[in-house]
């Protein structure tokens, strides 16, 4: 076993491990509650690893590890470090856009307040990231009246003028450090102040504001004493605000998502007051081979871990793995309680479910933009032949259905795609000739291996053999349509069931049927062939259904025989265009004369 050595010393305690390459490269980071026993795991012999894992593991060159002294600072560093170091293999935010963030140069003399895109190692403070630009101008515009910090790069000199001041200190936006009129402990007085209304420390700001204000005031510096009391009804006024918008309603974001082969699309839509202020999308890479609950935990860590407003309840259409653990996580960060909830019916279910909707919208929009309907159905193939263990996608794909009321005129049709698109004139329907009764199993039967006989007949409306034959049906039609393969000696075709109720695909030698991603594009994809056999299906056995009825009428019409009730259906093909037909336009059919298509017109209008 490859680094058993080393194994032997890695401890069963939790913590954090970190996958590396031959380069040097960080290329996975995973979390385990006994690192021995999860890193041993990786490296046995004959592992029923998936081709991700089988993938990462044979790049692997080297191993680290942290011990931590919980799971939950397991998950934590987990998410840190994924941040920071990307690895190819794990579940990461795809475009990670750079917000605006407030820096606070603290480690500067006179610090200064400044808006910026990216987060750097700089020693400076960081407040945010805030989503709308807009909303970080106007609170700076809001700091500098009243916490007036300089916005120039000056460098100073305590308590010395270095020029004339700009215009923001004539405007009372700036304390003036380059005239020397501010000391270093003053100006420091109201940095602290910045920080404390930053980190939404409002009590203890108030607090030091009305402390400076009596010292102010017993001091007889009514002047000052008249600027802190200005800054305190400022903080004052923003403290109520933000009192007045929590108490109207909770606050919410409303997580949904859709899954390609090769990413996850997340919305999440911000409520507040009840209603949906504003949406948010993000892509997620390393998703491919993880589920559901995989990839909403890993979002739920990634993104709120550094989202710059934490909502009290997040909504979810389906449970994240280690729930409990994210909750406590994001409630400590938040410092009150965060519910994580899955909602199962009334209002929170539909706006979960329109949150997925709009994410799978997003999906497909994205890849129409990319490259167009062949795209998209380009990825369809390939996420289908791989949820399907096919060695190449399907290029021709054909879909059965059977339709019928109570084994009368019963039809069934065939539907083909090929590259995932339909081919119409490929389209072939079936009267169904050999069974008799309501056998829906018999019928497809009977469709199959007429259609493989016609190809072994070199039929020319039969020449291609499909790569994949998916059946609409449960068991029992994948069983007869089996019987039909193994009959024509076509077993190597590969076949397919898609059952309705659940939408799960039963596959010959599978035990548990394939239950695709609900959001998945393989998934639309039969779904959407399944739709167009049933549509096939149906429309002809309406069209036979519309001419029994027509023939049946005829059949009480004196004089009228089978063959011109034949000719008459052949003509008009409904009973309501030989209703609107005109005597001569009746008389002119094969076998009718003037008498015949008078009687026929007075009967259809029930004048006979």
């Amino acid at each position: 076993m490859r680094f058993n050595d080393k194994l032997k010393l890695v401890p069963e305690l939790p913590g954090v491990y970190q996958m590396i390459n031959d380069k040097d490269a960080v290329i996975y980071v995973g979390k385990a509650r006994s690192l021995r026993n999860r890193l041993r795991s990786y490296f046995q012999a004959g592992a029923g690893h998936n081709a991700k894992v089988r993938a990462m593991v044979e790049k692997v060159a080297d191993f680290e590890y942290i011990i931590t002294d919980t799971e939950r600072e397991a998950l934590v560093l987990e998410s840190n470090l994924i941040k920071e170091l990307r690895p190819h293999y794990n579940i990461r935010i795809k475009d990670d856009k750079h917000y605006p963030y407030l820096r606070l140069s603290v480690h500067e003399v006179y610090p200064r307040l400044s808006i910026v895109r990216r987060v750097e190692k700089d020693k400076a403070r960081y407040f945010g990231p805030y989503p709308n630009a807009g909303a970080v101008r106007d609170l700076l515009k809001l700091l500098k009246r009243v916490f007036p910090l300089h916005a120039c790069s000056r460098e100073f000199s305590n308590g010395k003028s270095v020029g004339r001041p700009c215009l923001n200190y004539h405007l009372k936006q700036c304390l003036g450090p380059c005239t020397g009129e501010v000391t270093e402990v003053d100006y420091r007085t109201v940095v602290r102040s910045v920080e404390l209304l930053l980190e939404g420390k409002h009590d203890a700001l108030l607090k030091s504001l009305r402390e400076q204000m009596e010292v102010a005031s017993d001091a007889l510096d009514f002047e000052r004493a008249a600027v802190v009391r200005d800054q305190v009804r400022a903080v004052e006024n923003v403290v109520e605000r933000q009192k007045f918008d929590a108490a109207k309603h909770l606050e919410r974001d409303v997580v949904g998502m859709a899954r390609s082969l090769e990413e996850a699309c997340v919305v999440i839509f911000h409520m507040r007051e009840g209603k949906v202020v504003g949406r948010e999308t993000v892509f997620l890479t390393g998703t491919a081979e993880q589920n559901r609950d995989e990839v909403f935990s890993a979002f739920l860590v990634q993104f709120y871990t550094y989202a710059p407003y934490l909502p009290k309840e997040i909504l979810l259409d389906e449970e994240p793995a280690e729930r409990e653990e994210i909750e406590h996580i994001l409630s400590a960060k938040l410092g009150s309680r965060v519910s994580v909830q899955v909602p199962q019916r009334g209002a929170k279910k539909a706006i979960t479910d329109l949150a997925s909707r709009n994410a799978l919208q997003v999906l497909e929009e994205r890849y129409a933009r990319i490259s167009g309907k062949q795209e998209l159905a380009k990825r369809g193939l390939t996420e289908l032949a791989f949820y399907l263990g096919l060695a190449t996608p399907p290029q021709r794909i054909e879909c059965y259905d059977i339709s019928n009321i109570q084994g009368t005129l019963a039809v069934g049709s065939m539907v083909v795609f090929v590259d995932g698109l339909p081919a119409k004139e490929e389209y072939r329907r079936f009267r169904i000739k050999w069974v008799e009764g309501a056998n829906d199993f018999a019928m497809l039967h009977e469709v199959l291996t007429r259609r493989l006989a016609a190809y072994k007949e070199s039929n020319p409306k039969f020449l291609s053999l499909p790569d994949l034959l998916i059946i609409d049906g449960g068991k029992g039609q994948l069983s007869a349509a089996s019987s039909a393969l193994a009959q024509e000696e076509m077993v190597h075709l590969a076949v397919v069931s898609l059952a309705k109720a659940d939408e799960l695909i039963f596959v010959p030698g599978r035990v548990a049927p394939v239950d695709l991603p609900r959001d998945s594009q393989a998934r639309y994809l039969v779904q959407r062939i399944r739709d167009e056999a049933h549509r096939f299906a149906i429309t002809y056995h309406r069209q036979l259904r519309k001419k029994a009825q027509v023939a049946s009428l005829l059949e009480d019409c004196p004089g009228i025989g089978p063959a011109r009730r034949q000719a008459l259906l052949k003509a008009f093909g409904s009973m309501t265009a030989l209703k609107q037909a005109t005597l001569d336009e009746v008389k002119a059919i094969k076998g009718m004369n003037e008498a015949l298509a008078r009687r026929l017109h007075d009967y259809l209008r029930g004048k006979a």
